[in-house]
């Protein structure tokens, strides 16, 4: 598709990704033309965004902070079709105060059907107001760039 040249995008593979994650295809998620309905990409990419920064076991957020969606721009560049799964890339672009910038793309079996820039501020859920990152923040986020 020429639309994947133009935004630099040919030969985008899942491991090209800091952050990888799965869902599996619903019935339901289906429309009237057979494939996945455009907003189930959003989930897609939630669960992306959720599985990175929300890991349990290395939290990124101290107690009393989450973080909320400022930006989220999907190009849909092909059909994905059920039964079956769907493999998330994620990946962090920019690092700002208190917004953090992503990359995201959705692949089924390999192919590239969907790509997104995702932004999220961190939120302090007290104040309801964005809160800056630490310097631990900051670093972390920033080591998402690139993949392992």
């Amino acid at each position: 598709m020429g639309m994947t040249d133009d935004k630099g995008l040919a030969g985008l593979r899942l491991e090209d990704f800091a952050g990888k994650a799965y869902d599996k295809l619903r019935y339901g998620d289906t429309d009237r033309q057979g494939h996945v309905n455009n907003a189930v990409f959003a989930t897609f990419m939630e669960t992306g965004r959720v599985e990175l920064i929300y890991n349990a076991e290395d939290p990124l957020l101290d107690e009393g902070y989450s973080f909320v969606l400022a930006k989220l721009d999907i190009d849909y560049l092909a059909e994905i079709l059920w039964p079956g799964t769907v493999e998330i890339g994620t990946r962090v672009t920019r690092v700002g105060r208190s917004s953090v910038a992503m990359q995201q793309a959705v692949f089924q079996a390999g192919r590239l059907c969907a790509s997104a820039e995702t932004v999220v501020v961190q939120f302090d859920q007290a104040t309801r107001k964005s809160h800056a990152f630490s310097d631990q923040q900051r670093a972390k986020l920033e080591g998402w760039i690139q993949a392992p």
